[in-house]
């Protein structure tokens, strides 16, 4: 029942031959480099590339073309007389000594065949189809699917050490790599995994070959295929993870095929920890009531994650109230090296959230990935990657008294957003390195995305060893990763000659005291330039730094009551302070500092104003037991900085209300009030909708700015505040010294902790364990639910792939029309459910009660909620609505409606017009958020036109099916003169490839050139298959 395509591509495939579809038509096979077996691009422009051919050669014209590359050595394809011609060719050479064709092939389609016999069979091809040859290596059709990975090319180059008490095998990658000790440390994870993985299929020899090369290919934006050895997930992106992991069980069993094929290969660890609200705060009670409201707005999230911790192998779940998954991940999770039955590799990991980077610091590569590409991964999918530029940034020197790893990572942050690293490795080196502590270099790594790199990499040193011990892991554990780093070159010395793609450098005695702010956290600013800073951005035009207020109200000042307390407000005090984020609470120097400067300040006289919502979140419960030991705990708690629980909270938008009168006085005076907190993201709205203003800062500044109340204050000539005396108290009063808290730290922070809280960490909440979950392997979606539904991705794929139409992208309507830095915060829906959104009337109609709604995140498993909450940011910019308004709307070009932008998409639904976007630069910036790609798709939209795209959110459109195009260099929707309210049609084809120009023409008669973003192969088949999810599916069918 197949057609001769379906067929000839099983051929190609058993041949271990990748077949594509390019431009005119043409199938082109590539990248095979086996025993006797070639392939040549056959290029109707072109003629022969000869670029993979290892053994063999080709010369001669095809299509009048020139021969590009003859190869090195074997014979040559001699007297092609005749020529190729047509508009399909095909040719297999398998072995070939030197070959005579003498005849001229004509028609439309042509295939050749040439074994170590000559010429095995030829076509004509007198007419249209195509000829499969089922005697090429005389075997049936049917049995072709048996042949497939082929044993490892490098399996005999093992070397064996001991671990864990017994002889263990590593891959001697120091030995197979010509150039492997100038690779960088972050580059040698990668080749270790393509030697590992390589099968002559999936990961080829060749991949192994480019890895080795990188200092050359890195420049030539080549694709390499990466397996990790584990994913990572958090709640909010893990429960769509599992959601959709049960969908394709559902359509592969609804196809004919095994279910149980869909399961994840490699470990998978899901933490809870975005779904917990900072509700309550400043009171002993507050992580209590946090928690049991966390879990009665989740239960039903719960349920489903606890159905899939025991319904799929490989899955682990770290339940809620445990901690933040990156600091859960470099305290316990990170294995830094595997011990795999006997077989010893580095751990690598790929993460459903942007700040997957913190385990850098700790010598593991990782980096996020959206949902879509963590399941691929799952699966056993190879992820595709360009090979990436790697950034050595040294360090020289130490911080000097009173900075903190906070102003060093800000400091960071700022250099290399100015430098730019987008799409890079950046690996730190230099005796620099020497006087930081591992949890200073995660706190950087951690900022990775900040930055724009896709790795900030920290080797494995001596450091490294000493905070394994220092977290309680065991001897043999720790053996092992040394012997295994030390054998495998990747242990750093200090005397490597490594060759960085370009290297710069930072002196760590100039970093300075900072925050970064108020809408970016690349915004640095030193504390002693807030005053004037802020001051600047007050009357500055509405932007990233400037808030748009008439010089007349700066000094406009407010006063209000807040529990019969009197209170002022002004621009720029603090609302919100928060110690949060597994940045700065997985290191104990700064939280020890926290609490010693809210001792200080609180022996001193010096509190909180009641109008400030105060909280503590810490990323595991090893810092509770060591400020508790130190005696700082309570201290904290007496400022207000109570526990409010283990998870993100305020620094994903979590924060919860502030007090009603702080919110009134907000919304009637039009006064820019603040929140400071020990994050990773400032974005606007992200924190809190009042908030427009919003700093990132160390945990002792977020005491000290709660503490002065306002943002603008100039610490080294005004007062923190009047202690019980009447007398002035500065910073400087109240700041500990580097000794201090140094002293503390090696007291409190022992290896015993770490034991204690992670020897439990599973069994530790018993609402958990007394939760009740379905059973079974296939999953029972209730139509009732509006938690977790049955999304629409697979359930009505079909196992043939659909051609790729140009009628389903015709004369399409521009949905919204962005500026520059459109976040996926702006896109995804987060955060509270407004009370008149259209998610809030669907919940209004199942019965769902205001205050039930919960939050967008903890609804991602339901899909008829989450695309009715995209692009349902009330900051949002679109310009088809008028410059400077902002909110989810559109409007709807037919009839010059105004809806809301849900609203308008379903209108274009029913008119069946397909949808685009477009935009400025940097769009879909931030945290890496499947469901700003799931939910465009849902809305019908089929294109995102704009100048530059974040990498992670990229992939993510293409993992979706929607098509990313790029304007050309200097070219935007405003050179071209776009309004907006054109209609545009696309010059797809079957026949495109990465990187291709694709016209997009206007109803207006005019037209322009874009560039196509799929920008590797693999990401053209996800395509092709309507998205990542159908694609493993019919993958999994097929296989079987």
């Amino acid at each position: 029942s197949a057609t001769p395509l379906e067929e000839l591509e099983a051929l190609l495939v058993a041949l271990h031959l990748q077949l594509l579809v390019l431009e005119e038509g043409i199938l082109v096979t590539e990248e095979v480099d086996l025993d006797g077996v070639i392939n040549d691009e056959i290029d109707g422009d072109h003629g022969v590339d000869g670029h993979g051919v290892s053994s063999e050669a080709l010369a001669g014209g095809t299509h009048g073309g020139e021969v590009d590359d003859a190869g090195d050595t074997g014979e040559v394809l001699e007297d092609d007389t005749g020529g190729l011609e047509g508009d399909l060719h095909i040719l297999l050479a398998v072995g070939a000594p030197a070959i005579d064709i003498t005849n001229g092939l004509g028609g439309d389609v042509e295939l050749v065949a040439v074994t170590d016999g000559g010429l095995v069979e030829h076509t004509d091809g007198e007419g249209e189809g195509i000829v499969v040859l089922t005697d090429l290596l005389d075997l049936e059709i049917t049995s072709i699917g048996s042949i497939g990975p082929q044993p490892n090319p490098f399996a005999k180059e093992v070397g064996v050490i001991k671990a864990d008490g017994a002889d263990a095998r590593y891959f001697k990658v120091q030995e197979i790599g010509k150039n492997y000790d100038t690779l960088p440390f972050s580059i040698r994870v990668l080749y270790e995994s393509a030697v590992r993985n390589c099968d002559e299929f999936d990961i080829t020899s060749k991949t192994v070959g480019d890895i080795d090369g990188w200092s050359a290919n890195c420049k030539k934006d080549m694709e390499i295929s990466f397996k990790p050895s584990r994913v990572v997930l958090q709640d909010f992106t893990g429960v769509p993870c599992v959601v959709d992991l049960a969908t394709m069980r559902a359509a592969c069993k609804r196809l004919g095929g095994d279910p149980m094929a869909i399961n994840p290969v490699i470990p998978v660890d899901l933490v809870v920890d975005h779904s917990i609200q900072v509700d309550f705060f400043g009171d002993k009670d507050a992580l209590l009531k946090n928690q049991q409201l966390e879990m009665e707005r989740n239960k039903e999230r719960f349920q489903f994650l606890k159905w899939g911790s025991t319904a799929f192998d490989n899955l682990q779940i770290v339940p809620p109230g445990s901690g933040i998954v990156h600091q859960v991940n470099l305290e316990y999770l990170a294995r830094v090296v595997f011990n795999n039955n006997g077989l010893l590799y580095p751990d690598s990991v790929v993460g459903t959230d942007s700040h997957t980077t913190m385990i850098n610091g700790i010598g593991v590569a990782g980096w996020g990935v959206g949902g879509i590409e963590a399941e691929a991964a799952m699966l056993g999918q190879s992820l595709s990657l360009v090979l990436p530029k790697v950034v050595g940034y040294r360090f020289t020197g130490k911080l000097k008294e009173g900075c903190t790893a906070t102003d060093l990572v800000l400091t960071v942050v700022k250099n290399l957003r100015k430098h730019g690293v987008v799409g890079k490795f950046v690996e730190f080196y230099g005796e620099g390195l020497d006087s930081l502590s591992l949890s200073d270099r995660a706190t950087i790594s951690n900022m990775a995305p900040e930055y724009g790199a896709t790795v900030g990499y920290f080797p494995i040193d001596n450091e490294t060893i000493s905070y394994l011990r220092g977290t309680g892991r065991t001897e043999e554990h720790i053996s092992r990763i040394e012997q295994y780093a030390k054998a495998a070159r990747m242990f750093r010395t200090g005397n490597e000659n490594i060759q960085y793609t370009e290297s710069i450098e930072l002196d760590l005695s100039t970093v300075e005291p900072s925050v970064s702010g108020p809408k970016r956290p690349h915004d640095h600013v030193p504390t002693k330039d807030m005053p004037r800073d802020f001051a600047a951005c007050l009357g500055a035009k509405q932007g990233f730094k400037g808030f748009g207020i008439p010089e007349a109200d700066h000094s406009k000042v407010v006063n209000y009551k807040v529990d019969e307390a009197d209170c002022t407000m002004q621009h720029g005090s603090v609302v919100i302070a928060a110690i949060t984020s597994c940045t700065n609470t997985s290191n104990p120097s700064v939280l020890i500092a926290a609490g010693l400067v809210a001792k200080k300040a609180r022996a001193l006289g010096l509190s909180i104003a009641p109008s400030i919502k105060t909280s503590l979140s810490p990323g595991s419960h090893v810092v509770t037991k060591y400020l508790v030991d130190a005696g700082l705990q309570s201290e904290l708690d007496a400022m207000g900085f109570d526990t409010t629980g283990y998870g993100c909270m305020t620094c994903i938008g979590n924060s919860g209300e502030i007090h009603p009168a702080v919110a009134k006085t907000i919304s009637d005076s039009g006064l820019v009030a603040c929140a400071v907190l020990s994050g990773n993201r400032n974005f606007e709205a992200r924190i809190h909708p009042q908030t427009a203003g919003n700093y990132l800062a160390s945990p002792p500044l977020v005491v000290a700015y709660a503490i002065a109340g306002r943002m603008n204050i100039n610490w080294e000539t005004e007062p923190i505040g009047k202690g019980t005396n009447g007398e002035n108290v500065f910073l400087k009063d109240v700041w500990p010294t580097n000794e201090e808290v140094s002293t503390i730290v090696k007291t409190v922070v022992t290896p015993k902790l770490f034991k204690e809280v992670y020897d439990t960490i599973k069994f530790n909440n018993e609402a958990w364990n007394s939760l009740s979950a379905p059973e079974g392997k296939l999953y029972t979606f209730e139509d009732a639910s509006t938690y977790i539904a049955d999304p629409p991705f697979c359930s009505t794929m079909e196992e043939e792939i659909p051609a790729i139409s140009a009628k389903n992208y015709e004369n399409a309507a521009c949905l919204a029309y962005f500026g520059d830095s459109v976040t996926t915060d702006h896109i995804s829906p987060a955060g509270n459910i407004a009370k008149n959104s259209p998610a809030a009337r669907l919940l209004t109609e199942r019965g769902v009660e205001r205050r039930d709604f919960n939050t967008y995140g903890s609804r991602r498993g339901n899909d008829n909620i989450m695309v009715r909450g995209t692009f349902a940011n009330t900051r949002l910019s679109n310009k088809l609505i008028g410059e400077g308004q902002t909110g989810p709307v559109t409007i709807h070009h037919k009839t010059g409606e105004s809806l809301s932008i849900f609203d308008a998409a379903m209108r274009y639904k029913e008119e069946k017009t397909p949808l685009i976007i477009l935009a400025g630069k940097e769009y879909g910036s931030g945290s890496s958020r499947d469901w700003a790609a799931k939910g465009p798709q849902l809305l019908g939209i089929k294109v995102v036109i704009a100048e530059s795209f974040e990498r992670i959110h990229r992939s993510n459109l293409v993992g979706m099916g929607i098509v990313p195009l790029a304007f050309k260099n200097g070219e935007s929707a405003a050179t071209h003169g776009l309004t907006g309210t054109e209609r545009f049609t696309f010059g797809f084809s079957d026949s495109m490839g990465p990187g291709d120009e694709i016209t997009v023409t206007m109803d207006n008669g005019k037209s322009f050139t874009t560039i196509l973003r799929i920008d590797t192969h693999v990401e053209m088949k996800f395509y092709r298959n309507g998205g990542i999810l159908p694609y493993v599916v019919r993958e999994k069918i097929r296989k079987q």
